[in-house]
């Protein structure tokens, strides 16, 4: 089964820039996508994007096409999640998981597995 752990979340002002990090591990199919999410109170996991460790694509969400960017070291097992100019409506919890269904329908969270802890971001204004 596969293992993330991400990290890099803190608290920032509006405008500012976060670089998120998934470290993956344990029993990763690269032919499975790892897609980036975030759940904010009393609200429903959303979905960010996907991309494959080895490469292969990358796909956004529209409400953060421009303004996040994924990316994957493949050799370090690691995908990435860069965000920039910041409000606070992206405040919540962001996780990675990998695509169980190999379709990488990263809208559909409830496709993907090997949920971590977290790593929390705070946006103020």
């Amino acid at each position: 089964q596969v293992h993330v752990v991400e990290s890099g979340g803190d608290s920032v002002q509006a405008g500012g820039s976060l670089k998120l990090t998934c470290s993956v591990s344990g029993w990763i199919d690269r032919s499975k996508c790892m897609g980036w999410f975030r759940q904010a109170p009393g609200n429903e996991r959303e979905a960010i994007g996907a991309t494959y460790l080895g490469g292969g694509g990358t796909w956004y969400t529209d409400s953060v096409q421009g303004r996040f960017t994924i990316s994957q070291d493949d050799a370090e097992n690691t995908i990435y999640l860069e965000m920039n100019n910041l409000t606070p409506e992206d405040t919540a919890m962001y996780n990675c998981a990998q695509d169980m269904m190999g379709t990488c329908l990263f809208n559909y969270p409830a496709n993907f597995g090997g949920w971590g802890q977290g790593t929390q971001v705070t946006v103020s204004a």
